[in-house]
This record gives structure tokens, C-alpha cells and sequence, in this order.
């Protein structure tokens, strides 16, 4: 019973949360916003651990006025921001949500995303399956500073 509760604890404080649907979202977070910002965005590692791919096609929340499922292309020289229709969750796979890739952009955020404050994001998938994901916001640099731990990984999934 104590290893059962360790285990459970060590969960919930993993900053993790493992869904029903067999999909796993590693710490998500939201970018915090400077005053006056009017866009932020949200990021995370989503395992699909089922023998099928999933699709995620839509995320809402009621901070922004437009929820947006985007990516970063290389266009000659330059980097640009594209609007996206869905993201493939690999069977068995994972996709990262990270600053100069995937991402779900918040446009039109109604006040400043402060850190330390939750965000409720919902996401939903082509199979019609929904997920309510509370979202920690944190600071630009905290999260500069975690992809910046993982930028050696070039490693596309």
C-alpha cells in the first residue's frame, strides 16, 4: 500500500499527467507575458503510447481569443510560423511541442499570463476524444532555458 501511494505520489508532483486515452502530456507549461503582450503560446511532450497514430486537431482555452495549432518551417533562409490542421501523434511515439516547432498558439491573450498562475487548455483529436489539461505558466527563460538543455537532440519524431 506505501509503494502504491509513493509511486501515485511521485506522479503528481512529476508535473505529468497520464490521460485516459492512453496519451501521456509532460510538463506542459504556457509562456508567461511581458505587459502589453497580446500573444503567448504552450508547450509539451505528448507520448502516444497506443499501437495507432493519433491526431491532434484543435486546443481552446478562455485566455486568448484564438487558439491555433502551429509550426516553425525553414523558408530559404528564414524561419516562419505556420498554421497547422492537426499534428500526428506517432503510434507507440511522441511529438514535442517546443519554441521553433510545434506549439499551440494563444493570439489575443485577454490579460497578462502571469508565472506561477494556471492555464486551462483543451485539446481535441480527430477521433473526437477531448482532454482538459490545467497548464503551469512560467517564465520565458524557464522555458528557454529547458529547451536549451535538450537542443543537442536533433532528433525529429
Amino acid at each position: 500500500m506505501k509503494k502504491a501511494t509513493l509511486i501515485l505520489s511521485s506522479l503528481l508532483i512529476s508535473g505529468s499527467a497520464l490521460a485516459h486515452d492512453g496519451l501521456k502530456y509532460d510538463e506542459p507549461y504556457a509562456r508567461a507575458t511581458p505587459p502589453n503582450a497580446v500573444n503567448s503560446a504552450v508547450f509539451m511532450t505528448i507520448e502516444n503510447h497506443m499501437n495507432k497514430d493519433r491526431e491532434l486537431v484543435s486546443a481552446s482555452t478562455d485566455v486568448a481569443e484564438k487558439t491555433e495549432l502551429h509550426t516553425v518551417e525553414k523558408e530559404g533562409d528564414l524561419m516562419k510560423m505556420r498554421q497547422v490542421d492537426r499534428i500526428v501523434l506517432p503510434a507507440e511515439g511522441e511529438v514535442v511541442l517546443k519554441p521553433g516547432s510545434y506549439h499551440i498558439m494563444l493570439l489575443g491573450v485577454k490579460q497578462p499570463l502571469v508565472e506561477g498562475e494556471t492555464i486551462s487548455v483543451n485539446l481535441s483529436y480527430a477521433n473526437g476524444e477531448t482532454e482538459t489539461l490545467d497548464v503551469p505558466v512560467k517564465k520565458v527563460m524557464s522555458g528557454m532555458k529547458h529547451e536549451h538543455e535538450h537542443n543537442d537532440d536533433h532528433s525529429h519524431h
